[in-house]
């Protein structure tokens, strides 16, 4: 089969590996209808997530059908429709029964597929803890409404559970790239009375006002005084940071209001400054990542209710054999992109 493989720092490649067997009686094999291209493929990539293992093959972000299960596996069965969790967790460990399954101590546990175990970026892949990693899609969602479920949706969900909004709140989100999108429309859900999104992108600031004109669009440059200008404390309430470039980590706290929530999403290439000196007495409470994928059920009930809607991020679409140019155009953001879907190969 195809498999678009971490071949060494700074080079991926499309290879053929044998299809993927059961290891275990917790295991599925999953035949991939829909995958995407996330930036953490590209921290991957690029040398910024070192426990990533060369020759694996990558992806995350995955839907497919059910092809084979393990005798374990009692939640779903060949044939079925799924979503595929960026998280493969045991369900059984004291961080999964607390609902932190992002650190589920099973050495499966927490990202592993497309980083320590072979991903989606192929024809098929093995999910083991097949019972808690995959979520039935129900008839009335096709694919494409269900492909960000397991990674960028759920990130977006997470921050803004944790992130404990209010309807009186003034809620800043700092970028507006997929997890951004994903995380304004979670934050949406909770109706807080105001939602700034800070973007420098021109294309994704206006993607946000055709999309979404009840929000409030501004950029980095005017973002600390836009904030103060529209909340009532000096700041934001819940400042959710997704972005991850070179400054928005201090963007984030210096937008908050003295006692404020900032949440952090976002994955950065180099290590951030906490510049405790200049924070005293803003007494803030700071929360990060990454995502406890355990929200998948609740999302898909949200889709299927029409709540949820993330299919006008897929600009691009690309068969998996082409792979290569759909990674050039989402690292290098040609054409509009935001987000990629890739379908099977075309023979």
């Amino acid at each position: 089969m195809f498999a678009y493989t971490y071949i060494e720092k700074g080079r991926f490649g499309l290879t053929e590996k044998p299809e993927p067997q059961l290891k275990d009686p917790k295991d599925a094999i999953v035949r991939v209808t829909l995958g995407s291209i996330c930036t953490s493929d590209l921290h991957i990539k690029h040398g910024s997530v070192p426990r990533a293992v060369p020759g694996i093959t990558v992806g995350h972000e995955m839907v497919g059908v059910v092809e084979k299960t393990g005798s374990g596996v009692k939640n779903v069965k060949p044939g079925d429709r799924v979503t595929v969790n960026v998280e493969t967790f045991c369900g059984e460990c004291f961080f999964c029964r607390h609902g932190y399954v992002n650190n589920c101590t099973d050495p499966d546990g927490g990202w592993a597929l497309g980083c320590r175990i072979d991903g989606g970026q192929a024809e098929y892949v093995r999910v083991p803890h097949a019972d808690t990693g995959l979520n039935r899609i129900p008839d009335n969602v096709s694919d494409e409404q269900a492909l960000f479920v397991g990674d960028i949706l759920a990130t977006g969900y997470w921050a803004a559970r944790i992130s404990e909004i209010t309807g009186d709140d003034t809620v800043l989100i700092i970028g507006a790239g997929p997890t951004g999108i994903c995380t304004l429309l979670s934050v949406m859900l909770r109706q807080p009375a105001r939602i700034i999104v800070c973007e420098k992108d021109p294309q994704r600031a206006d993607f946000v006002r055709r999309h979404y004109p009840s929000v409030l669009v501004t950029g980095p440059e005017d973002c600390l005084d836009f904030v103060r200008r529209n909340s009532r404390h000096g700041g934001a309430d819940v400042v959710i940071e997704a972005a991850g470039a070179d400054r928005t980590f201090r963007m984030a706290w210096e937008c908050a209001r003295p006692n404020a929530i900032v949440t952090i999403v976002a994955l950065y290439d180099s290590p951030q400054v906490l510049p405790l000196p200049d924070m005293y007495g803003k007494n803030l409470t700071f929360k990060t990542g990454g995502v406890d994928g355990c929200d998948c059920a609740d999302i898909l009930r949200l889709i299927s209710e029409g709540k949820l809607d993330t299919t006008p991020l897929i600009t691009h679409r690309f068969p998996l054999n082409r792979i290569e140019e759909a990674y050039d155009i989402f690292e290098n953001r040609r054409d509009g992109v935001i987000k990629v879907a890739v379908t099977p190969p075309v023979q």
